[in-house]
């Protein structure tokens, strides 16, 4: 048996956009049928930013199969089981941090990444998600592609203010008031 240490791996956070919609195949249930337009994946041992279109996707492969901390927003219901689906991959297996599922868990509902940008980075998110079909539909590529890195960055900022302060700040439902939520993070210097 192998044993592998977090601190050896990388930290990936990454975001992937689509070419279609959850309306374009039928809705949520037919999610694996949606095809991946472009990724974007920070890595925490190069810190470096790395884009990925469809021609680049074995290159893509090849990073993420070796084992990594992966980190996303909503990641374990849309971005791995695509990812996992369509480049033969179990990313399963790897340690992850889903800021929104940590989140969901905590308050018993979704918050945006938007919101949470907004609010604890002062920072805004562009465009929204369905606008990612738009800029592949129009041949945006170089738009595309910066929409999905700008996502990254503001999840990969969450994910640093969680390691440094043990919390992020949620609006109320109202958005009118704010809730500070701790969230521990897995330990990542354990064995795996």
């Amino acid at each position: 048996f192998v044993l592998r240490i977090f601190n050896s791996m990388d930290t990936l956070v990454l975001d992937i956009e689509t070419k279609n919609t959850f309306v374009d195949v039928g809705g949520r249930q037919n999610m694996l049928q949606m095809l991946i337009s472009v990724v974007c994946v920070y890595s925490y041992q190069k810190n470096e930013y790395l884009i990925f279109n469809e021609s680049q996707f074995s290159n893509l492969k090849s990073i993420l199969s070796s084992p990594a901390v992966i980190v996303g927003f909503s990641s374990n219901k849309f971005d791995i089981p695509l990812l996992n689906h369509h480049l033969g991959l179990n990313l399963n297996e790897y340690p992850r941090v889903d800021l929104s599922d940590e989140i969901e868990q905590r308050t018993g509902r979704m918050i945006g990444l938007g919101a949470l940008a907004k609010l604890n980075l002062g920072k805004d998110k562009k465009g929204v998600n369905v606008g990612a079909k738009d800029l592949y539909n129009a041949g945006k590529f170089e738009e595309l592609a910066e929409y999905c890195r700008h996502d990254v960055e503001l999840t990969k900022e969450l994910y640093d203010g969680v390691k440094k302060n043990g919390y992020i700040l949620i609006p109320n439902t109202a958005k009118t008031a704010i809730k500070k939520v701790s969230i521990q993070l897995p330990d990542t210097g354990k064995s795996w």
